[in-house]
């Protein structure tokens, strides 16, 4: 028991390996091997399914005068879970599959038997454009046309990205929103009806007011009414008889421009009363009359002409000439 797990053994020095025996073995050796079930297989006797993955202890033996380009080909026996039929089946290095070979048929074979047939067709093909130049160049000229459409869709889709490049995607999305519209849609409106009011008032936005003349014709009891309203003018009218023809002089007194000059109107106003009086020449029918408007003082208050020398010297005059 010591040297059971030892790594060498004591081989003495008089040790001669030709004088040890041989065992004598077949040729073809079988071997049991514990393997799954490679595919789907029905059973020919019981008609069991033996599904793929199954696990079986198998078997297995070299096939004798078969290989594919060096590569051994392995036999494999097992039994069905039902009947204890025997399967056998080998393995396929061309096609890196397995074969089926007694006792079973296998299940799902239309991929494999397209996939053999596509591949028959694809030999063919090489074939006859190996033996036919005319096939060869009327395959050529279709793979040059394939290629040509080939570079145009790819010009299409490069054209289709950079005109998606400029879209906007969230005003896209942004549009499919409800609140979002309705808000864009209210600050519309309210920037049209602010471009209506600059538009009618005005481009910078000041309001410019529009005057239109008026003619404004007066008639003379108009005058005296606006008069008693409107103290801001003092007026000497002279009036005389229609037989009297004189020439007559008016004058018209200064009106107060502003506020500084009228705050001195009232304290001139006897200069004033002097200065609306002229002499005139008439004849020994004429009559004079004066009639003065109060001027507009700082104060609002009226004027009253003050008898002086001048009226008196004038009515002494008229009457010495009677």
């Amino acid at each position: 028991m010591s040297e059971r797990k030892v790594l060498n053994k004591y081989y003495p020095p008089d040790f001669d390996p030709s004088k040890i025996p041989r065992m004598k073995l077949p040729r073809n050796r079988q071997y049991t091997v514990r393997l799954m079930a490679p595919f789907n297989m029905r059973c020919v006797t019981c008609g069991e399914y033996i599904y793929k993955g199954k696990k079986f202890n198998a078997r297995k033996e070299d096939v004798e005068g078969e290989d594919y380009l060096g590569i051994r080909i392995y036999r494999f026996y097992i039994k069905c879970t039902r009947c204890l039929q025997e399967i056998s089946f080998k393995t396929d290095p061309q096609n890196t599959d397995y074969e089926i070979e007694a006792g079973a048929t296998r299940n799902f074979m239309a991929l494999k038997l397209a996939e053999e047939q596509a591949q028959r067709e694809e030999d063919e093909r090489k074939e006859d454009e190996a033996t036919n130049p005319m096939k060869l160049l009327e395959n050529r000229t279709k793979q040059s046309k394939q290629e040509l459409e080939l570079l145009e869709s790819l010009e299409e889709l490069r054209d289709l990205n950079r005109r998606q490049k400029s879209v906007d995607f969230d005003t896209m999305l942004s549009q499919f929103d409800t609140k979002e519209a309705q808000k864009k849609l209210k600050e519309m409106q309210e920037e049209e009806d602010e471009n209506l009011i600059r538009s009618v008032f005005g481009v910078g936005g000041s309001k410019k007011k529009k005057v239109v003349s008026e003619e404004i014709i007066e008639t003379v009891e108009d005058i005296h009414k606006s008069s008693a309203l409107e103290p801001a003018k003092k007026i000497a009218r002279l009036s005389y008889d229609a037989s009297a023809k004189s020439d007559i002089q008016e004058c018209t007194l200064l009106k107060p421009s502003d506020t500084s000059r009228g705050k001195s109107v009232g304290a001139s106003s006897k200069k004033v009363g002097l200065t609306g009086l002229v002499r005139l020449k008439s004849s020994s029918d004429s009559t004079i009359k004066l009639t003065s408007v109060p001027a507009l003082t700082s104060s609002s208050t009226t004027v009253k002409p003050t008898p002086n020398g001048l009226s008196l010297l004038g009515t002494y005059s008229g009457s010495d000439s009677e």
